[in-house]
């Protein structure tokens, strides 16, 4: 019997937990192609940047034995042939695809220099960049991070922790997180002798090799300046003429299948469902990735895909390796006023990064034991959308 072939582009959070979860079918052959030999860990690449954590794990530790790692890239899907055109020069044929691309670090866009001489840290080469110049610059040189968003809150914090002198620069610090966490996290980074320089007017206007020029002409020294403002994704689906959001993201349905092709299914950071996202984050990936796996097994079944049903818990931050915030959160992302901070916020974000492996190990031996939060706050969000929609 023809077993039905199943490509899996991308091998990050959502792409490995995807393709484990459809070993549960019956007669699939399963394919996940990834550029890397290693999967990588991207919650721990401000922890690469200081030579702290080498944010990587052998895939062979987290596969299941039905799934076949083809170390590869992706440059073009063929829709209509069914097949995936890849970097070596070869081609991979597929009854069904799940697109897990993942998201990549956002383009410092009219910003004079940052393309040249900042350090974004959203990629794994990217990363080890950094870790590189840092060994180059004596620890008492300034560092400026540019960004307030999570991952900006992390790099500052490591690197103060490492001794270094760190700048954080951004409109607002945590802005996904209400007051109270908030507080904590800049009472943390202030122990840690960040230096923290926000507000609405705070805008980067240009990077030199040396220094970040605000725009409001003060000149900030700088050894190394880090780059954290701004998320984007692989440009693969608008490349292969597949329809895209704003960002480059795959349109689908709410079953998380493409808008043009019902044998391509998306999954993580670089899905859109609805065109209304949910925010980029492994807590929001490894449940759509094993969402798309039952997308895919119910069509090869002949039965109807359900639409997608996730809710979040809290967001995670760590600052440094002595200190966090854990925010927790309504099912819709909005924050609570309850939050974790101090010793016990570390601890709780180091067992969280833990056992978000454990649980992608635990779908490789057996199919189907991933759990996530559940709830009808999507279906509020459509509605809210829709008559929003209504009304402009």
């Amino acid at each position: 019997m023809t077993r039905t072939h199943i490509v899996v582009i991308g091998g990050g959070y959502a792409g490995v937990l995807a393709a484990n979860h459809l070993q549960a079918g019956r007669d699939v052959a399963i394919t996940l192609v990834n550029p890397r030999p290693k999967f990588v860990e991207r919650i721990r690449l401000h922890q690469l940047a200081v030579g702290a954590d080498d944010a990587t794990e052998p895939y062979d530790t987290l596969l299941g034995d039905g799934v076949r790692l083809l170390v590869d890239g992706a440059e073009h899907i063929d829709a209509q042939a069914r097949r995936v055109q890849l970097t070596s020069g070869g081609s991979l044929d597929y009854d069904y695809l799940i697109y897990a691309v993942g998201s990549t670090g956002g383009t410092p866009a009219g910003v004079a220099g940052a393309a040249e001489f900042a350090y974004p840290i959203a990629e794994f080469e990217e990363a080890d960049r950094l870790r590189q110049r840092l060994q180059d610059v004596p620890l008492s040189a300034p560092v400026v991070v540019v960004g307030g968003g999570l991952t900006g809150i992390e790099a500052a914090g490591e690197l103060a922790e490492a001794g270094r002198n760190v700048t954080l620069i951004t409109d607002v610090v945590g802005a996904s997180v209400g007051p109270q966490a908030r507080r904590s996290i800049v009472k943390a980074l202030t122990k840690l002798d960040v230096k923290i320089i926000d507000g609405p007017e705070i805008l980067v206007d240009a990077v030199t090799a040396d220094s970040v020029i605000l725009a409001d002409g003060n000149r900030l020294p700088s050894a190394a300046t880090v780059w954290t403002a701004g998320f984007g994704v692989p440009g693969l689906a608008a490349a292969s003429g597949l329809t895209t959001d704003e960002l480059g993201r795959l349109r689908t349905d709410e079953t998380l299948t493409s808008v043009d092709d019902p044998r391509i299914v998306a999954a993580g950071d670089a899905a859109s469902p609805s065109g209304i996202p949910l925010r980029m984050s492994c807590q929001a990936a490894g449940p759509l990735g094993i969402q798309a796996a039952d997308t895919v097994l119910a069509r090869i079944a002949g039965d109807e895909p359900k639409n997608i049903n996730q809710a979040f818990a809290g967001q995670c931050i760590s600052i440094g390796r002595n200190a966090g915030t854990v925010q927790l959160c309504h099912s819709d992302d909005s924050p609570r006023r309850v939050f974790i901070g101090g010793r016990t916020g570390a601890l709780l974000k180091e067992q969280v990064c833990r056992a978000t492996l454990t649980f992608m190990r635990k779908e490789g031996r057996k199919p189907g034991s991933y759990f996530w939060f559940k709830g009808d706050n999507r279906a509020r969000q459509l509605e809210a959308a829709r008559q929003e929609t209504l009304v402009s």
